[in-house]
């Protein structure tokens, strides 16, 4: 007789044959329910014993496995009759073993977040913007790993749980999925400066004046990102900030001119007979603009003329005086503005104080003055850097590339344009997006910043709108989810040597079940968030930042309102998907970039599809893949082996991106992946690597630019190395020796700052394995 069994983890137990009863009837007891009869508890026992001597028959003199226990009871279910309690049971069973192995998975997870330290961890360098040996970050990490546990196995489909941990996908920001936050919004400051806002602790007033406009900007980001799991975007920061200059210049102007005139005379009535009279020419006129008014200013001059008895001539000079000095004032205090700004968003804290706000501001088409003074020194802010010469992480710069406003010498804002390029070869941004590519520029309308196509940092887009304005203030992505390409290309491919040619029909026929399985997750997921209420997200709802929540009650749903954002597919590894179907990937072959470019162009028609059935903004991203390369890659390793140019490095190709190890020219580079923009409607961004200082060629620098301009491209960036003595502070290129100080790289680094993706610039200990493999095979474009 067995009295003995043992367990998964090699402990031994007292067999217990109520057990056995006890999930029979259980499974019996579901049958029975959805038949419409009654279990039997009496059938179950008698089973049991079945079940009890067929295991004293195989298993004598042993000492049975749980699982053998198990084996058995299905065994005899099945051979007594009893088929729809055996499925019953093996889906119990199953669902038991899910349950378990989650839990062993969680506390593996615990344990490394627990003690090991971040750089022998990838689990803790999983986001770049976590330092996971903080108490903080490793609580947040805590919380992280357990909601994701907790969706996996008690929020999502089993369907869509088992494709995210099979690798077939992934679902992004799983341990928000639960309290359904939506993913980024595109923050319109003009509305929530308006009449002032509240960030939960303290209702803040409309702000007066440059300084109180660039800190409100920074409150209002860290306010939003505690609502939302991704990054915090300023569409139009330049628009933004100018009426925060305008009124600076306004106060200041005054200030220096009453001053002026004091010394013409001390007759305190003149004085305030003057106040009285400058007061109401001011507040009512264009003399808040730096641009100057000549009609305002000359009624101004025979104003004072009159009251101080003094030529027109004179008070002409006292004006020019004090119109210098007045903007020269403004300008140095957007200057602080702006540098407290960038510092506050480098050192401001937000999700429980593990993370500084993930944030971008897109600008550089204003050509007023004072939005002009804006998009200057911000970019003059983010030249000279962080305290000690650091360069800052966020916000990520985007510079708005449009024809007839700054693209040309003739253009107003080309000396920005020409800043922009100056900037982002010493700091790595601003990045590049432009408003005359195609896509783009079908919804500008002249004098509407608003339908200036955007992008945030990591290469989101929220443009169109199947279900109201197509514009792009309080709008962002809802959710997204990727597709690992590669893994479909060697189902399909001749990579295993199964077959000599690609079967595409089987593949398009697999990838347009993928694509329906993650549209069905991704309507999943929008019914979690379409549920929840305006008082789950005090700010971005309660506070009106996101478009027509202003319109909702406390207590409302957010179904309707959140029909304005996207839900998105991405895609990671159409390089290693080629590579996998054909022996090459676009970069190296004609067909191969045909059948690429079929590809993506299919998704995004599946994609569109879904759109039109469900009256929803699905959309098609280029992934942005961190921590995801290495997932995909070690997975699709384990289960199909070292594959030559496909599992054979820690991480998969970024989206569309030509493998960053092949060797060509910038300009080739430009053309092959430019198309993929048109496509890729949810986002999508294009790096050339340079070597070297690209300061010394600005003109090859801005060559580049605008070859991405013309190719038809989106968005863009250039990545060049980026390194920093800590000692002497130097920026710039360090071999072995810092050519600044002749410091060698001994007990005290040099930090090397290299760009991961869109978003997140960093120090190479920061990033996870698979990202330094990466850039460690980056080669330079020629």
């Amino acid at each position: 007789m067995i009295d003995k069994v043992k367990k998964r983890d090699g402990r031994l137990i007292s067999f217990n044959e109520e057990k056995i009863t006890r999930a029979i009837f259980l499974a019996a007891s579901e049958v029975a329910r959805n038949e419409g009869v009654v279990p039997d508890y009496q059938v179950a026992s008698e089973l049991t014993q079945e079940v009890i001597k067929h295991i004293n028959r195989k298993y004598a003199g042993t000492v049975p496995s749980v699982e053998d226990i198990q084996d058995s009871v299905v065994k005899v279910l099945i051979e007594t009759g009893h088929a729809k309690t055996s499925q019953t049971y093996i889906l119990y069973r199953a669902e038991r073993s899910r349950i378990r192995d989650s839990k062993s998975r969680l506390m593996k997870t615990i344990e490394d977040i627990t003690f090991l330290d971040a750089k022998d961890s990838d689990i803790k360098r999983e986001n770049a913007n976590i330092n996971g040996n903080t108490a903080m970050g490793t609580m947040l990490q805590y919380g992280s790993a357990v909601s994701k546990e907790f969706c996996k196995n008690f929020i999502i489909k089993n369907n869509h749980s088992l494709a995210h941990e099979s690798g077939e996908i992934h679902i992004h920001d799983m341990d928000f999925l639960n309290m359904g936050t939506l993913t980024c919004c595109q923050i319109d400051l003009e509305n929530i400066f308006k009449d002032g806002f509240s960030t939960g602790h303290g209702f803040l007033r409309e702000p007066q004046d440059i300084m109180s406009y660039a800190a409100l900007a920074a409150i209002a980001i860290q306010s939003n990102q505690n609502d939302q799991h991704g990054g915090q975007s300023i569409p139009t920061f330049d628009y933004g900030l100018a009426d925060g200059v305008r009124k600076t210049f306004k106060k200041l102007y005054a200030e220096n001119l009453y001053k002026s005139l004091s010394i013409i005379s001390d007759q305190e009535q003149k004085r305030e007979d003057a106040i009285k009279v400058l007061k109401s020419v001011i507040e009512d006129s264009d003399s808040g603009k730096i641009s100057r008014n000549e009609a305002e200013a000359e009624k101004e001059c025979s104003m004072i003329s009159d009251i101080y008895s003094i030529s027109k001539e004179q008070v002409k000079k006292i004006q020019d005086f004090v119109y210098e000095e007045t903007v020269y004032e403004t300008d140095k205090k957007t200057y602080q503005a702006m540098e407290a700004f960038i510092h506050n968003l480098n050192t401001m804290h937000s999700r429980a104080g593990a993370q500084v706000p993930f944030s971008s501001v897109n600008f550089g088409t204003d050509t007023s003055e004072e939005g002009r003074m804006v998009s200057k020194n911000l970019m003059l802010s983010q030249e000279r850097g962080l305290g000690n010469g650091e360069t800052p992480i966020f916000p990520i710069l985007i510079f708005k590339v449009k024809e007839g406003i700054n693209l040309n010498k003739e253009d107003k804002n080309y000396d920005l344009f020409k800043l922009a390029m100056r900037v982002s070869s010493k700091r790595l941004f601003p990045n590049f997006s432009f408003l005359d590519a195609p896509f783009n520029k079908k919804y500008y309308v002249e004098g509407k910043p608003e339908t200036e196509a955007v992008y945030m940092g990591c290469r989101t887009r929220v443009m169109g709108n199947v279900c109201g304005e197509e514009q792009v203030y309080g709008r962002g992505n809802l959710s997204f989810t990727t597709l690992n390409l590669p893994r479909l290309g060697i189902k399909y491919g001749i990579c295993t040597g199964e077959r000599e040619e690609a079967d595409m029909q089987g593949f398009f026929k697999e990838l347009k079940e993928k694509l329906d399985l993650i549209s069905e997750q991704l309507l999943e997921r929008f019914e979690i968030q379409a549920s929840k209420k305006v008082k789950n997200f005090p700010f971005l709802m309660g506070q009106g930042v996101w478009k027509h929540s202003d319109e909702l009650g406390w207590d409302d749903e957010l179904r309707e309102v959140i029909k304005g954002g996207t839900l998105t597919l991405g895609f990671i590894g159409l390089a290693e998907c080629l590579i996998a179907l054909t022996g090459s990937h676009h970069g190296e072959n004609e067909d191969s970039r045909r059948l690429g470019f079929e590809i993506i162009k299919y998704i995004r028609s599946e994609i569109d599809k879904k759109s039109e059935e469900y009256n929803l903004n699905f959309s098609l991203i280029a992934t942005p893949a961190e921590g995801l390369s290495g997932r995909f890659t070690r997975i699709d390793r384990k289960n199909f082996g070292i594959i030559e140019k496909i599992t054979d490095k820690d991480y998969y190709t970024n989206s569309f991106h030509v493998p960053v190890y092949h060797s060509l020219s910038a300009f080739e580079k430009i053309q092959i992946e430019a198309p993929y923009h048109e496509l890729t409607n949810a986002g999508h961004i294009s790096y050339i690597e340079l070597d070297g200082n690209p300061s010394a060629n600005l003109e090859a620098f801005e060559t580049i630019i605008k070859a991405m301009k013309n190719s038809g491209m989106g968005y863009g960036s250039i990545n060049h190395p980026l390194d920093r003595d800590p000692v002497c502070g130097f920026s710039g290129v360090i071999g072995d020796t810092c050519p600044n100080c002749g410091r060698e790289e001994k007990d005290i680094p040099f930090e090397r700052i290299r760009r991961i993706t869109g978003y997140l610039v960093g120090t190479l200990d920061r990033f996870n394995d698979a990202k330094k493999s990466e850039v460690n095979d980056r080669i330079k474009h020629m």
